[in-house]
């Protein structure tokens, strides 16, 4: 017997074929498990190359201090940058399972090569007498094209990924939508899981067993996961795009505001060209309702301002989607100092690490690296007691679905994200302090104090990415267009790729700035002899006035609002409003 209508998803998903999908065989988390499954291994494919990469360029390849961070944060910063170009394919040709399909392989190959030159010894400098040569031409060109293959491949994996789990959770059934509040926050919790596994496990095999092994097992990992994901295949649900070109819209409505500069605004934004609700019900679209910011816009959406039938003015709908990328891309200006704070985390705190006490008993070290594991801890335990406690108690208090609006969950990762800064700043003085007393100038000789002076900052940093990271990858998918959902979360990964980026420019200009006329370099090989406070302090200063400026621009901000309409009856989807919810616990439910 064929299902009622009614069994079907509301919200127009289909399987892999184009056929409807019933909602009781396909999507929640059923279908996210094997979506947060890649995702950890993933994860701890990337952090298992990322985490401990600057020592690699350092110890193995042979670089100075200021070329191996610049040439991290490059690389962090493209894979971060290039899925803007994944998402776009995603939403304007493949689809996000077509896109992950391909991005998927060309990321293992990547994986693949890179482990391959690591184990190869013709692929290393080689060394005499404890001297070693400096990496040749070719040996470079084949680890970095491998780490760009990577790249490339991320490019199409992470902007698709994440949003295809949401596309798992009908917005329509009051049901799955409660469910998807909690997706981001166990999204993110996988993510981290991932991350664990290759601060502590793996950046220990690269030190101590090899590096051949320490990239090999993440990549069998990687593989694994790309097999899991394609188990889930018959239960996944596809979103239909409802426009050939859905960026087209953001190059239309200000030609067509600009062209209708000089005509006048009606009083009433009534008056606006928009389509009837039926027409958006019918088609499968939602309509959105006008916003009192950017007017200079709604200009494109002025009914008399064509005498051209064949080209009618923009709808309401189509303005606000042009809207509300403007307003996301004033909350991702101010996002960029906080991700370049956050790039310290493979880097210079990295090498600071590798200055101090590391001894955890007479024959084992911590790696230097291993300390990144305690941001992950700190997420993993803050990641159930946000969304299990401090969503259903500030929900209570505020009537918000979330518990906290998502400006607000931002705000609070960044105030904290500045007291990291300041503990940061406050141990490398502490640092500084130790060095002189001891007399220490050379390069390799330790200092005499522990790493885990270095502990608060690193758990600090990951308290404030369950709030910033998880905060900032919800708030961009919730607030996108509707059919470019893709390539809005890019605001997210470009954001972390250009924070790479400006930390890249900002340690090379230092560098060149304080090395001037034999001048004591704030960044130099030698830390010992280097006023790594001083940057320290340069990056907390910046952090405290970005804080400022986030606030003015949160201020600013006005939540998308939506209408839809389902079983005959209208609601009004405004994001942040305060809505009538099911008190019961939110949990992994199918």
């Amino acid at each position: 017997m064929e299902a009622k209508g009614s069994a079907y998803t509301q919200d127009g998903t289909v399987d892999l074929r184009g056929r409807p999908v019933l909602a009781s065989k396909t999507g929640k988390w059923r279908a996210c498990a094997f979506l947060v499954g890649y995702e950890a291994f993933e994860r701890m494919a990337f952090y298992g190359v990322a985490s401990n990469l600057v020592n690699y360029l350092t110890t193995q390849l042979h670089q100075d201090t200021i070329s191996s961070v610049r040439d991290v944060n490059n690389w962090s910063g493209s894979v971060w940058i290039t899925p803007i170009l994944g998402a776009y394919i995603a939403d304007t040709y493949l689809g996000r399972f077509w896109t992950f399909t391909i991005s998927s392989l060309v990321y293992v190959m990547g994986m693949v090569l890179l482990t391959a030159v690591v184990s190869l010894k013709s692929m290393k400098p080689s060394c005499t007498n404890g001297f070693c040569n400096k990496a040749t031409t070719s040996q470079i060109s084949f680890f970095y094209l491998s780490l760009y293959i990577i790249a490339i491949g991320a490019g199409g994996t992470k902007p698709t990924i994440s949003t295809f789990g949401a596309d798992q959770f009908d917005d329509f059934n009051p049901h799955e939508k409660e469910l998807k509040v909690s997706f981001f926050n166990w999204w993110m919790f996988s993510s981290f899981l991932g991350a664990l596994l290759a601060t502590l496990g793996l950046v220990y095999i690269q030190d101590n067993l090899g590096w051949g092994l320490g990239y090999g097992i993440p990549t069998v990992a990687l593989l694994l996961s790309v097999f899991m994901f394609y188990l889930g295949t018959p239960i996944y649900r596809h979103k239909v795009r409802k426009s050939k070109s859905p960026a087209t819209d953001l190059i239309r409505v200000p030609i067509a505001a600009f062209k209708n500069r000089k005509l006048q605004l009606p009083n009433n934004p009534s008056e606006l060209h928009e389509f009837e609700l039926q027409h958006y019900t019918s088609s499968g679209k939602r309509q959105v309702q006008h916003t009192p910011i950017f007017r200079f816009l709604d200009k494109a959406a002025i009914k008399d301002a064509s005498s051209d039938v064949s080209r009618p003015p923009c709808t309401v709908t189509q303005v606000e989607g042009a809207k509300l990328v403007l307003g996301m891309i004033l909350i991702w200006v101010v996002t960029l100092v906080p991700n370049t704070i956050w790039a310290q985390i493979n880097t210079l705190f990295v090498k600071q690490g590798t200055t101090l006490d590391r001894s955890l008993s007479s024959t084992f070290k911590i790696p230097a690296a291993s300390l990144g594991s305690f941001v992950t801890l700190s997420m993993l335990l803050s990641v159930p007691m946000y969304d299990r406690y401090f969503v259903p108690f500030m929900r209570r208090r505020t009537g918000n679905s979330r518990g906290i609006t998502l400006l607000q969950r931002l705000g609070i990762g960044f105030a904290i994200q500045v007291i990291a800064t300041a503990a940061a700043y406050a141990v490398e003085v502490r640092r500084m302090h130790v060095i002189r007393e001891n007399h220490i100038v050379g390069a390799k000789e330790i200092v005499p104090m522990s790493i885990f002076w270095l502990l608060p900052q690193y758990v600090l940093l990951g308290i404030a990415d369950v709030f910033n990271a998880i905060g900032l990858l919800e708030f961009f998918y919730d607030q996108s267009p509707e059919d470019m959902q893709s390539l809005g979360t890019t605001f997210f990964t470009s954001g972390v790729g250009v924070g790479n980026f400006m930390n890249s420019f900002l340690v090379t200009m230092v560098d060149k700035v304080t090395g001037r006329d034999g001048g004591k370099r704030w960044i130099g090989n030698n830390l010992n002899e280097s006023h790594l406070d001083y940057y320290y302090s340069f990056l907390l200063v910046t952090s405290i006035l970005n804080f400022v400026a986030f606030l003015w621009a949160s201020s600013k901000y006005i939540y998308k609002k939506e209408v839809t309409e389902a079983k005959e009856v209208v609601y009004h989807l405004q994001t942040e409003g305060k809505v009538v919810i099911d008190r019961s616990p939110l949990g992994l439910q199918v």
